[in-house]
């Protein structure tokens, strides 16, 4: 990849308070209230803060949790692990490497075919790219993902 993705204070001027409070301040959005919980279109979501590509709806799926759920981060590097003790509870937090923005937490009850994990993003943390629009905003080479998927079981979900 020779796309540079950081953290700016530019970017994050261009927050909406939710968006500051969940990716700053390690807030958490209302579930089931919340952008993507429920969208199903074919896309890429990346940093809303660096726009490095974090997940694909090709490795989303419906957890019931209210949260948009993944099986897996589209590039494992762009996603940091970290334990988190808040609320007296003991949890894998994760955030984006390059804009170091709090996404959500990662548990162990994703579906077991799909590696068993499911990664709970909050919506606040993300911006949807749209398939159609991949190649217009820099994400070209993750097409592919999508064509590979349409040409086996479609592109809908």
């Amino acid at each position: 990849m020779d796309k540079k993705y950081e953290k700016s204070a530019d970017a994050i001027a261009q927050l909406t308070p939710r968006q500051y409070k969940i990716t700053q301040e390690r807030g958490t959005e209302p579930a089931f209230d919340n952008e993507f919980w429920n969208k199903k279109d074919a896309g890429l979501y990346v940093d809303v803060v660096s726009g490095e590509p974090l997940f694909a709806s090709t490795k989303k799926y419906d957890s019931g949790c209210g949260w948009p759920s993944f099986t897996a981060p589209l590039e494992p590097a762009n996603v940091v692990e970290n334990s988190d003790v808040s609320f007296g509870m003991t949890r894998t937090e994760v955030r984006s490497t390059h804009g170091d923005s709090h996404l959500g937490h990662v548990f162990n009850d994703g579906p077991p075919s799909e590696g068993g994990l499911r990664y709970c993003i909050n919506s606040a943390a993300l911006r949807f790219v749209p398939y159609e629009d991949l190649e217009a905003e820099g994400y070209g080479e993750y097409r592919k993902l999508f064509d590979e998927t349409s040409s086996k079981e479609g592109m809908k979900q």
